[in-house]
């Protein structure tokens, strides 16, 4: 390689953000658009109500070529591709984290929010985020220490302060277990009465933390969602001036499945004490030196 060459794994910041915009823009805006008129192979995974689709599974491996031609050494932590058996390990190496389709139940029902998410990490800490809602058109972008943006206007959490003043964004997970089910309507009732003016619920983790970052609610807290739900999404809210933590109080675990994204501390604190937590199996529980 001559002097000045870069090579191409090479980290420069600009290409990588072209790479995931124009991943994210054509391999999932075409397909998923000609997908929703069609008629769709349905699967299961986990459960009755956790689904793919073989678009899903496309735009999946669409992404991961195109990133690959660009980066042959980078690892990739995709939806699909754990479901398959691949490990979910987030290292120190640059890593892709690919939802290819979040809100694959709003899209087997043509419910009108479906998103891609690809957060790019180095040394376990997200550096880049795109959220596309191809639906509604919106690119949420975020480079860290840069902003964040859709469609290129920047992004700012809502001046709201009070939480009575507020509205909430959750979802009820795919987890039907009676006890789960409990602490989540539990949950819901203890912050619906203190009052806030609402509950909203989009149908994607996602998207639910990208209406935080544009000031659309105030706040949004799930448990059971994962990594991939939630990598490019967290730094958008984080970009744009929010603030993120664990749902018990402690700090904010990218592996979790845990998550409580607000405008500010105070209202992410009270969300916090009116949720009956529970622990769902990490992410990384089969990875190797993962926490027992």
């Amino acid at each position: 390689m001559h002097k000045g060459q870069r090579s191409p794994g090479a980290l420069n910041p600009q290409r990588l953000i072209r790479c995931i915009g124009y991943s994210a823009i054509t391999c999932f805006d075409q397909v998923v658009r000609e997908a929703l008129l069609e008629d769709r192979m349905v699967m299961v995974k986990s459960s009755s109500v956790d689904l793919v689709t073989q678009t899903d599974q496309k735009v999946e491996q669409l992404i991961i070529q195109s990133v690959k031609e660009k980066f042959p050494t980078h690892r990739f932590i995709g939806e699909e591709s754990v479901a398959a058996g691949e490990p979910c390990v987030l290292s120190d190496e640059p890593t892709w984290i690919i939802d290819p389709i979040d809100g694959t139940t709003n899209f087997v029902h043509r419910f009108p929010f479906v998103a891609v998410s690809i957060g790019f990490s180095v040394n376990k800490q997200v550096e880049f985020g795109v959220v596309y809602s191809c639906l509604e058109d919106k690119m949420f972008t975020a480079r860290r220490g840069r902003g964040s943006f859709c469609n290129g206007d920047p992004l700012q959490v809502s001046d709201q302060k009070a939480i009575k003043q507020s509205i909430i964004a959750t979802e009820f997970g795919s987890d039907r277990d009676p006890e789960v089910v409990d602490k989540i309507f539990s949950s819901l009732r203890n912050i619906l009465c203190i009052p806030v003016h609402g509950i909203r619920s989009a149908g994607t983790a996602a998207i639910n933390m990208c209406l935080v970052a544009s000031g659309c609610v105030e706040a949004y807290y799930e448990i059971g969602m994962h990594v991939w739900d939630l990598a490019a999404a967290s730094l958008i809210v984080s970009e744009a001036g929010g603030v993120l933590m664990d749902v018990e109080g402690g700090p904010f675990d990218l592996m979790s499945r845990r998550v409580i994204a607000a405008n500010n501390r105070t209202i992410a604190e009270r969300i916090s004490g009116e949720i009956q937590a529970y622990a769902p199996a990490r992410d990384d529980a089969a990875a190797p030196g993962a926490d027992p």
